[in-house]
């Protein structure tokens, strides 16, 4: 596996201060009134938040984009925008991961001119609620084809509402995985899977050759290598 070393840092001290079993909860206050939250709906948000004040007390050096909404979630060195960059994902553990991992045409258009976005990490909190105790029942350390796999309908798996394509989904990559479609076992994989969706996607706006074609050449350009598919 090829992490970066700040995630990778970020991600063993969280394992190595316990974060795995730990419980926590999310308190409201408004107007000397506080409530604690028993749903699930702010979680994934809460976590993100609660991860940056612990990379503040941590004392890892870090960025986030001026529009929040923007890929990706922290950039690990200021310096280097171009890696290191860490996306943070939670989900509920008893449901399974039913996350996006991103919208599927702008992954798509983002990718083609910056393929460095494929080197990117994924942080990922599986939490369990019960009542309004949140526990981590684990977290994972991904690379984006880690997590992604085919599927019955697409050589990618992705959310499709009448056959139009919205977002790329995940797969269950932990655990005894009964599905059929394993995680991808590499980029390449994971493009080529890419690559296929789109060309049998006929309400895309893509062009799924040139598409490949441009992603080979800013492959190239930035890594100084094939991109053998």
């Amino acid at each position: 596996m090829e992490y970066n070393n700040n995630a990778l840092v970020l991600y063993n001290l969280l394992k190595n201060d316990n974060i795995i079993g730990s419980i926590g909860k999310i308190t409201f206050k408004l107007a000397n009134t506080c409530v604690d939250i028993s749903t699930t709906d702010t979680v994934g948000q809460s976590l993100q938040s609660w991860l940056k004040q612990y990379m503040l007390n941590k004392n890892i050096i870090f960025m986030e984009m001026d529009n929040t909404q923007e890929f990706p979630d922290f950039i690990l060195d200021p310096l280097d925008r171009e890696n290191n960059l860490l996306e943070v994902k939670a989900f509920n553990y008893n449901a399974g991961p039913g996350f996006d991992i991103a919208n599927f045409e702008s992954y798509c258009d983002s990718v083609r001119l910056k393929p460095y976005r494929l080197g990117a990490d994924y942080l990922i909190f599986g939490y369990s609620m019960t009542g309004t105790e949140i526990k981590i029942e684990n977290i994972w350390l991904k690379k984006i084809w880690e997590i992604s796999s085919s599927s019955g309908p697409h050589p990618l798996k992705v959310q499709d509402k009448r056959g139009m394509i919205y977002n790329i989904r995940p797969c269950k990559w932990y655990g005894i995985n009964t599905n059929r479609f394993p995680p991808f076992t590499s980029k390449e994989k994971f493009i080529k899977a890419i690559y296929n969706t789109l060309k049998e996607y006929q309400h895309s706006r893509i062009d799924a050759d040139k598409w490949l074609q441009d992603l080979k050449i800013n492959y190239k350009k930035y890594y100084n290598k094939d991109l053998n598919i």
